[in-house]
């Protein structure tokens, strides 16, 4: 027996495996799910609003081109918005629309028209967002998952024939993190804008030649402060310097009131131990510049202090740079 003859009309089924009840249209689909009926141009804000509200199944919806100004798709008395995953939104005019809460996991939202809508809190994870318009639109809390679409793609590519492809869906990926990073900083969300600086940088860096000069600086940078949006890096770096430099005086050995502080295997456990915490005194009060003298560097430790004194100033400069650009946005 065939699915449409034993569970309705419509072939398609949600996730959970329920089956569309809708009139078939001649190709096995409904109205709603059918992909080849051309719906350019329909008014079918107040249909797709019955639709709805009468219970139809709503995910994996074909609505290329189609014109729903103003719809209202909020849930009411539900904490759980509508889900529209995987539908197809192409150009469609979502303008003044009403999207609260709304699943677009792994929908097409492409060249959709959202000027003005409200998509408050929207979960758009896998959604292709490429030349979406966010004029005025309320973009609070929406969620996008830890990568785009294009991203997961151009992250699976690994074979070299495949460079042209990926360099393409980076590009994309930086546009549409671009997009969403001017919507952001236009309503002040400001934890948003800073998470999209971060990925739209990313996916640059990840159109440069491998191993080249620029990608290999850009990644430093990240590591380092995560372009300027993650003071926390800033401080992480700070710990392991610290902590490496003290290793090397460890090593090396420096000068303490005329005795050497130094790794030395003939001496106890704890007399190497307590050389280490000198010698990671000595690097912290390097770092930032202090300098007392009871403790002075020799040998090659030196030119170590000379670097870590140096790396000090410029990295706590750097993390109140960062640190009063996040705060201050």
């Amino acid at each position: 027996m065939q699915a449409d003859e034993k569970f309705g009309t419509c072939q398609f089924s949600s996730s959970d495996g329920h089956y569309c009840q809708e009139v078939n249209m001649g190709n096995g689909f409904c109205f709603w799910h059918d992909p080849n009926f051309d719906k350019q141009g329909m008014a079918l804000a107040d249909k797709l609003e019955r639709f709805v509200n009468n219970g139809g199944i709503t995910q994996g919806l074909q609505l290329k081109y189609a014109d729903l100004s103003g719809i209202n798709l909020v849930k009411k008395d539900s904490k759980l918005g509508y889900d529209f995953s995987g539908s197809n939104l192409y150009r469609a005019n979502l303008s003044h629309a009403h999207l609260f809460n709304i699943k677009f996991n792994n929908a097409s939202l492409m060249k959709a028209n959202l000027t003005d809508a409200n998509l408050h809190c929207a979960q758009l994870t896998q959604a292709n967002l490429l030349g979406v318009k966010l004029a005025n639109t309320k973009i609070d809390n929406i969620q996008l998952g830890t990568s785009l679409i294009q991203e997961t793609k151009a992250s699976e590519l690994i074979d070299e024939n495949d460079a042209a492809k990926r360099q393409d869906l980076y590009q994309q990926s930086e546009e549409i993190y671009r997009d969403i990073r001017k919507a952001a900083e236009h309503q002040g969300l400001f934890d948003l804008t800073s998470h999209c600086i971060y990925k739209e940088l990313t996916m640059r860096r990840m159109q440069m030649p491998a191993l080249s000069k620029p990608r290999i600086i850009s990644k430093m940078v990240d590591l380092f402060c995560g372009y300027g949006e993650k003071p926390v890096n800033v401080i992480i770096f700070s710990f392991v310097f610290i902590l490496g430099c003290a290793l090397a005086y460890f090593l090396f050995g420096i000068q303490q009131n005329m005795h050497l502080v130094q790794l030395n295997f003939e001496q106890s456990l704890s007399q190497n131990i307590s050389h280490f915490v000198t010698a990671l005194y000595y690097s912290v009060i390097t770092f930032t510049t202090l300098g007392y003298d009871n403790i002075a560097p020799i040998g090659i430790s030196r030119l170590i202090a000379a670097i870590q004194a140096f790396s000090g100033s410029f990295i706590m400069a750097l993390f109140v740079l960062v640190f009063v650009k996040k705060m201050t946005r």
